[in-house]
């Protein structure tokens, strides 16, 4: 396949993916709920931190959250006090739940979560993001365990669900899908979440040669991409996890 032969498959499979009925199966069905930019953005915040196994027990564990936040996140958080809670998936849980409601809360009275997204003075693009907002999600008072649950791209994670956290906020893919509620981060500046399916199908295509799944594979990937559409890569992503997930 050539590169040209290439991009069109790949432009085709993400156009047949990024559909509505995308959402049927997906755990974006849950902030898709929501009309409010705040409550949007929060359930996506945790309903992505919370994406790992099955997707029906992702959205199951999800509609949980929502209903411990009284359907009313952005209101919830704000007058959130430490308080006995019961929730788990996986491994996170209770604890790490509390200290999210509490980091949410300092980071709403301070701007929201768009903000915390700002650029980092000395990392460019999404990777000095990541990096400030999570600099600035730790600065509340936490147990060391709940760190785990934020991936830090400085160490070499992919940071796998808070790429398509910012792939939901950012991405207006005029298909209803993707959200496009923040306007301060351009479409060119996403990397696609980095799971098994997209990782898989990478290096089936020839887009990654790295054997690991970290951020040196997903750079390699985005650089790929990025010359197919230097405006909206991301939207690749649908093209990949959809032969994965669906085609497999």
């Amino acid at each position: 396949m050539t590169k040209e032969e290439l991009r069109e498959y790949l432009d085709f499979k993400a156009e047949q993916y990024n559909t509505r009925d995308f959402i049927e199966s997906d755990p974006i069905q849950l902030p898709h709920r929501f009309s409010k930019k705040e409550d949007i953005e929060i359930v996506a915040f945790l309903i992505s931190t919370i994406a790992w196994g099955q997707r029906k027990s992702i959205i199951k564990n999800g509609e949980r959250l929502i209903e411990i936040m009284e359907h009313n996140p952005h209101e919830f958080i704000l007058n959130y006090t430490s308080r006995p809670l019961e929730f788990v998936h996986r491994t996170f849980n209770a604890i790490d739940l509390d200290f999210f409601f509490r980091s949410l809360r300092n980071i709403y009275e301070k701007g929201g979560l768009e903000k915390a997204f700002s650029p980092h003075p000395e990392i460019e693009g999404v990777k000095g993001r990541i990096v400030n907002f999570r600099d600035i999600f730790l600065s509340t008072e936490h147990e060391k365990r709940s760190e785990k649950h934020l991936s830090n791209p400085m160490k070499g994670s992919a940071a796998k669900r808070i790429n398509m956290f910012l792939r939901w906020m950012v991405r207006n893919d005029k298909q209803g899908v993707d959200f496009g509620i923040w306007k301060s981060i351009p479409t060119s500046e996403l990397y696609i979440p980095l799971d098994v399916h997209t990782s898989k199908h990478g290096r089936n295509l020839g887009l990654i040669q790295r054997k690991q799944d970290d951020w040196k594979a997903l750079e390699e990937l985005m650089t790929q991409l990025r010359e197919f559409d230097p405006v909206d890569p991301s939207k690749y992503d649908f093209a990949l996890f959809g032969i994965g997930a669906f085609e497999s």
